[in-house]
């Protein structure tokens, strides 16, 4: 890997969203990149923003056999909305998946170890497989307080570059471009879940509370704190087992 972070984050670390995803996957990543969508709430203006530089940039969708049949039909529809040529559905390992969660159950008791087997471990095959070295992220700053100050660019432990173009990024900008571009919106979102993930984990926003509240919201009482991240883009690896 011949990117050092000092220099992207030098060269490219201030640039709007357009200029960044223009300078990373024609530049600094050509044919090493790829976005990652959860093609949940907000998913359609960072697809917009990546198709209006390139439609062959691959996206990766975590199948994880656990989504609204509204997310499901939502990938279809923006795939034919955007005309998009590469995107993989990457499910979970059914090894895996009989040998730890055959009653399919496993999210109410170890989210963690659940989203192990059904987001990252599908995640980390692919990425090695592929031989990316950059993932392109819809993750924002504003989200909540474990997102605040988050960088456009960033390096992980793993040695996969994060590519954050909505890093910084307010609310009234999304909803302002994403009117701007008269983008089709998750049907989910007119009931009121404002981050979208698994059904069984996903559940409509308190009025006040921050947009990813809804996310995980069964795990408040099992381990003193609620769960915030599946874990794709966390530097410090969770214990897997709870």
């Amino acid at each position: 890997m011949t990117a050092s972070l000092t220099r992207l984050q030098s060269f490219h670390g201030a640039l709007d969203a357009h200029a960044l995803l223009g300078a990373m996957i024609y530049d600094e990543f050509k044919d090493k990149i790829t976005l990652v969508s959860s093609f949940g709430a907000d998913s359609a203006l960072l697809i917009a923003l990546v198709a209006e530089v390139s439609r062959d940039v691959p996206i990766l969708f975590l199948e994880t056999d656990k989504h609204f049949q509204e997310t499901l039909d939502y990938v279809k529809r923006l795939k034919d909305f955007f005309h998009l040529t590469d995107v993989r559905l990457l499910r979970p390992d059914p090894k895996l998946i009989n040998n730890v969660d055959k009653a399919g159950d496993l999210w109410k008791h170890q989210p963690n170890r659940c989203c192990w087997i059904r987001k990252v471990e599908p995640l980390e095959r692919e990425l090695a497989q592929s031989g990316f070295e950059a993932i392109i992220t819809g993750r924002k700053g504003y989200q909540n307080k474990e997102r605040e100050g988050l960088e456009t660019i960033e390096l992980f432990d793993d040695g996969i570059y994060r590519i954050n173009p909505l890093a910084t990024w307010d609310k009234p900008r999304l909803k302002d471009e994403f009117a701007l571009r008269d983008l089709p919106q998750h049907p989910l979102v007119a009931e009121g879940y404002l981050s979208i993930g698994c059904e069984p984990c996903t559940t409509p926003v308190k009025p006040g509370d921050d947009e990813r509240s809804g996310r995980w919201a069964h795990t408040a009482g099992l381990h003193g704190a609620q769960k915030t991240e599946c874990g794709i883009h966390v530097q410090d690896v969770p214990d897997w087992n709870l």
